[in-house]
């Protein structure tokens, strides 16, 4: 479904972003169009998040743009939310924050995420996939052209990331939104994007799923596992893209880190694969 229209909902050119005097993003350029699904997958630190802000316009480019569609609506879902669990407060009141909406929007997005009259729930008493649905209904709630995702699944098991990225693919379909995430979870890109951007501090590779994963830079991120997933390692780049000519002459020194910020543990023998 990529290029489904004439012009880009956001577009970002030549993006550079720094932290103090340390460039974090150098020279990003990317485009998302409407109804395609659009997975952005590096190591930590690679810049992902970074990126994602500067597409929300939270963070100013130290130099290029990012241009957005004229009243663009975005629904953005962040990678976690801290609850404050000695203040009672309700996933249907959480959904009037800070907008009230009507009791009728808002048993329309808890239906959308499989959470149908289960507005009275306590929000610190929900599970991390209850917790992950709450924050897509309220981001559905914009009616959102585009869908931002920060790493949507982190903490859940597998069945429940699963479960999570097939309802997003049914939002798209119903909606016809446009969807850009930050994953970790190989095995997810290839099922569910349309598209795929390989990040580290710069677009290392980016494409179909199919050209992705045959690409070298993306090859010396990640190891193969059983049943199409691949596990995702720390991968430090010691080259610098010069152009076309030198795509096969890059040397890649990747160290493997079991150290994962969302608790998943990762073997690196023959069967990496996701606890």
């Amino acid at each position: 479904m990529t290029g489904a229209g004439p012009d880009p909902l956001i577009q970002a050119r030549r993006l550079c972003l720094r932290y103090g005097g340390a460039e974090v993003l150098h020279d990003v350029s990317l485009a998302l169009h409407p109804g395609e699904i659009v997975t952005i997958v590096g190591p930590n630190g690679s810049g992902k998040s970074t990126l994602l802000r500067a597409l929300l316009g939270i963070l100013a480019p130290a130099e290029g743009q990012v241009t957005r569609a004229p009243g663009l609506r975005i629904g953005y879902v962040p990678q976690r939310l801290m609850i404050d669990r000695t203040m009672p407060i309700t996933l249907r009141r959480f959904l009037s924050l800070p907008h009230r909406v009507t009791e009728a929007e808002a048993q329309e997005a808890l239906a959308k995420v499989g959470l149908a009259g289960q507005g009275g729930l306590q929000m610190a008493a929900l599970s991390g996939g209850q917790m992950q649905r709450a924050l897509l209904a309220r981001a559905l709630l914009a009616r959102p052209q585009v869908l931002m995702l920060d790493e949507p699944t982190q903490g859940l098991d597998q069945p429940g990331e699963a479960a999570f990225y097939r309802l997003i693919e049914a939002v798209r379909a119903e909606t016809g939104c446009a969807v850009l995430m930050v994953s970790h979870d190989l095995h997810v890109v290839m099922a569910a994007s349309d598209r795929v951007i390989c990040l580290n501090g710069h677009v290392c590779c980016e494409g179909t799923p199919q050209v992705v994963s045959s690409a070298p830079e993306y090859r010396a991120m990640f190891g193969l596992g059983t049943q199409g997933t691949l596990a995702l390692y720390r991968h430090e780049h010691d080259h610098d893209h010069a152009g076309p000519a030198d795509h096969h002459h890059h040397h890649h020194d990747h160290s493997h880190d079991h150290s994962h910020s969302h608790g998943d543990t990762h073997s690196h023998g023959q069967d990496p694969h996701h606890v």
